[in-house]
């Protein structure tokens, strides 16, 4: 896609993209709810909110709450299960011309795998699987999968049933996130999704309570932008060679931008989709107005420049 004499087409492994911005999974609903609002197609891909291979009622109400420069939830991953997603919402998302990216979890490597599979006969739209490894391991006493590196690769192992290119998405939660995605990548991940919410935990003032039905939540918007953008620039310094796609806390051209210097090859749009829906075709356009006022003709050539 060329915009402002800018060339915003990328690679991210074998999945080729006509522009570095997508939506970022569990901000867009099943992906069709933005076509009221632009054109679907003009964007790089649409991230569904993650499923499982079974229907999962997600956590108690409240399950979002506003924090200053951001939001914090505990959705729960509510979801009616892979079958009912490819018959009764993905059609109406590919009728769009979205480019389409399932994201899928689970709560032990099986279920990962089974989620996987049920994948393999899905449509050439969806290009790519994101698997969020930022659940808990129920065979594993709660131990959340994305902080082991071991547990981490035997999910990617199990999943490559889905017979298509897959993306970890990683937790900035932990100390290790560098040799998960070593691994992740050994074990046949073709990108890394860097990264998922930061844990966090806020209380109401009037019942002095938490104020999400779950408790804690996961912390998103503005306030994790630098943390995550730190680790975006690490896990690239790490590994060059590992496609990498930043999410975390971008409203505007420049911290898509940011991202791209740290080494990402693209990035995604999470929380400020809530405030605007159209945030991603306008951080699309701001990142190409910048580039061509710098006489920067390839988005691509922005790519871990210092």
């Amino acid at each position: 896609m060329i915009v402002d004499g800018v060339d915003l087409s990328v690679s991210i492994g074998s999945v080729e993209l006509g522009s570095p911005v997508m939506a970022a999974s569990g901000t867009a609903g099943y992906g069709d709810e933005f076509a009221p609002f632009f054109d679907l197609s003009t964007i790089g891909a649409i991230v569904t909110k993650s499923i499982a291979a079974f229907e999962w009622a997600g956590n108690p109400a409240p399950r979002v709450h506003s924090t200053p420069q951001g939001m914090i939830n505990a959705v729960g991953l509510q979801g009616p299960g892979i079958d009912v997603w490819l018959t009764d919402h993905l059609p109406a998302l590919l009728a769009t011309g979205a480019t389409v990216v399932c994201s899928i979890w689970g709560r032990s490597v099986d279920d990962y795998r089974q989620a996987a599979d049920r994948l393999a006969d899905a449509p050439e739209g969806v290009v790519a699987v994101e698997v969020n490894l930022s659940c808990p391991n129920l065979e594993g006493r709660g131990s959340i999968f994305a902080h082991d590196a071991e547990l981490s690769a035997e999910v990617m192992a199990a999943t490559a049933g889905c017979g298509r290119p897959r993306w970890a998405k990683l937790s900035p939660n932990t100390d290790r996130i560098v040799d998960v995605a070593r691994a992740v990548a050994d074990a046949g991940a073709e990108a890394a999704t860097v990264a998922n919410t930061l844990l966090g935990l806020v209380y109401d003032p009037d019942t002095w309570q938490p104020a999400l039905g779950n408790g804690g939540g996961g912390l998103s918007g503005r306030a994790v932008h630098p943390v995550a953008v730190r680790a975006v620039h690490d896990v690239h310094q790490a590994l060059p060679d590992l496609p990498i796609i930043g999410v975390g806390g971008v409203a505007g051209g420049w911290d898509a931008i940011e991202f791209l210097l740290a080494g990402a090859s693209a990035v995604q749009v999470g929380t400020a989709n809530f405030a605007d829906p159209r945030t991603c075709p306008r951080v699309r356009d701001e990142i190409a107005a910048t580039l061509a006022k710098r006489g920067i003709h390839r988005v691509i050539d922005v790519h871990a420049v210092v």
